[in-house]
């Protein structure tokens, strides 16, 4: 690929606790993070968030603003761009969420904002920064 890629991320919370993926595929396999993946051809960051909250977890949400976006690029160990995703960063809502593994995510559940400010977990890049930002949005 020679072009950057639109990601979007859905950043799902409740009152003391994240949604959180730990990813099957890379980039990031095998660290946590909030559910997302690829928009598609056609598809809104909106709509691609709710589709991959739903698809990696099994939770139904609706797509709020947008909390964050930024570049996320990997190199490989040449130093060559590995991966090149534009991430958008949605805050989604669901009534009770209890998530379910599916599509890439090897595990899936509600973590406690102190597990995650600890880094208790190995987890992407920024995840505990976007935690931030999403809570401060929220008021």
């Amino acid at each position: 690929m020679t072009e950057p890629r639109l990601g979007v991320l859905a950043v799902c919370l409740t009152q003391t606790h994240a949604l959180l993926v730990r990813r099957r595929n890379p980039p990031d396999a095998g660290l946590w993070g909030f559910p997302g993946g690829k928009v598609d051809w056609g598809e809104t960051v909106a709509q691609a968030a709710t589709r991959e909250l739903r698809e990696e977890t099994g939770v139904v949400a609706r797509a709020g603003s947008q909390i964050d976006a930024g570049d996320f690029i990997t190199r490989d160990a040449a130093g060559a761009v590995a991966w090149h995703y534009y991430l958008v960063a949605i805050a989604c809502h669901a009534d009770d969420p209890q998530p379910v593994a599916g599509d890439d995510a090897m595990e899936a559940r509600m973590v406690p904002f102190a597990e995650i400010e600890a880094g208790a977990l190995a987890m992407s890049a920024g995840v505990s920064t976007l935690l931030q930002k999403a809570r401060a949005a929220r008021g």
